[in-house]
């Protein structure tokens, strides 16, 4: 009949490290369960032996001067001494251990014992833990969890700045504040996802602060599960996309401007490469943009007028603006007419000049005699 535990030894079994405890002559007084899976002995196998049963016969000396050390002034060391040894396992396996030494009120001595494998697990866990909670901590973007029913549990620097709520103000209360009036049924349908086990990526969403102002995120969501796999909340990951919207818009509008322009509208490389050609200009030079594009812009230009594009350009990589520029270009069919013409540098967003942008207007029909009026007309 196993014999009954004491209160203390119930107390031991409930901790995750593996203890063993030993009396002052080395040998094994109790050991709990975590000690008897890290060894692979039961507990009757290992109470009443020698300590050095867990260690590897030529390490024993090392143990035992270990031990001695910390036996020779235990009450200065309380927190005990941290050994890095090797463990031997009853089916004759060795591992590496951490061993520390406590002085406990029976009188005596508490090893507790984890396999550095363990040990190194469980330092990056924290590493990853720690690194975790700084890149939520310092992210532009706002990361806020919740319950699978949608109230928030946290709430990082990045999202006070965006919502305008802190944290005090927002954990515990439902994520439907953050959704515009009309779009609470987005947000149940989100969690009715997550629930579901699915991620959301790049969702194009209208949320709304706490001043009223209604903005467009682009939201992020993934499941939060525990160690079992159960889902037990959800991890949003909302970016403030006002400016790329608007960047958007406007390069919207700028391509229809582009598009049902009268005058010609025409990208190249500052080595002359035609990189971009409007609908006007097909029809002004009578080029498809498949036909010139990738093709020179010198193509559009008389052999006398080579240097003009030359000096044009060299005018456009220091930054400089050609304006309304009075000169000539010649059609796909040979055709040579007057243009008006306006250069301008394209940048990267380095701000370096990568290009250049040139409005060309034909100015054919405008050379052209004007017709005299009847005098008739006149009267």
């Amino acid at each position: 009949m196993p014999r009954r535990l004491t209160k203390f030894e119930s107390l031991l079994q409930a901790v995750p490290d593996a203890l063993v405890a030993m009396g002052h002559e080395g040998l094994i007084r109790f050991v709990n369960r975590q000690a008897e899976s890290l060894f692979g002995y039961g507990r009757d196998e290992m109470v009443g032996r020698l300590i050095e049963t867990l260690v590897p016969e030529p390490f024993w000396e090392i143990y035992t001067q270990t031990r001695e050390n910390y036996l020779a002034d235990p009450s200065t060391r309380s927190s005990g001494l941290g050994a890095e040894l090797i463990g031997l396992r009853r089916d004759g396996t060795e591992f590496p251990i951490n061993v520390s030494i406590s002085y406990i009120d029976t009188g005596d001595f508490l090893l507790t014992i984890t396999a550095v494998a363990d040990v190194t697990k469980r330092e990056r866990a924290v590493q990853n833990a720690q690194l975790f909670a700084a890149i939520v901590e310092c992210s532009d973007d706002a990361i806020i969890s919740s319950t699978p029913e949608g109230v928030i549990t946290s709430w990082n620097p990045a999202a006070e700045r965006m919502y305008g709520y802190s944290s005090k103000e927002v954990i515990g209360t439902s994520g439907v504040v953050l959704a515009a009036p009309d779009r609470a049924d987005k947000m149940y349908a989100v969690l009715d996802r997550i629930k579901a086990g699915e991620a959301v990526e790049h969702l194009e969403i209208n949320h709304v602060r706490k001043d009223g102002t209604v903005f467009p995120v682009s939201l992020n969501v993934a499941p939060i599960r525990d160690e079992d796999g159960v889902i037990v909340g959800s991890s949003a990951v909302a970016r403030d996309v006002t400016e790329q919207r608007q960047a958007f818009e406007l390069a919207e509008r700028m391509a229809a401007i582009v598009e049902n322009s009268e005058d010609a509208i025409i990208g190249s490389t500052l080595d002359r490469v035609i990189t971009s050609w409007n609908p006007a200009a097909e029809r002004m030079f009578g080029y498809s943009s498949a036909e010139i594009l990738g093709k020179s812009g010198g193509d559009l230009i008389p052999e006398d007028r080579v240097d003009e594009l030359v000096t044009i350009l060299a005018r456009i990589g220091t930054g400089q603006h050609v304006e309304h520029l009075k000169t000539v270009r010649v059609r796909k069919d040979g055709t040579v007419f007057p243009v008006s013409l306006i250069a301008s540098p394209i940048r990267d967003p380095d701000g370096t000049i990568v290009g250049t942008s040139a409005i060309v207007r034909d100015l054919a029909e405008e050379m052209l005699p004007k017709k005299e009026i009847p005098e008739q007309c006149h009267q």
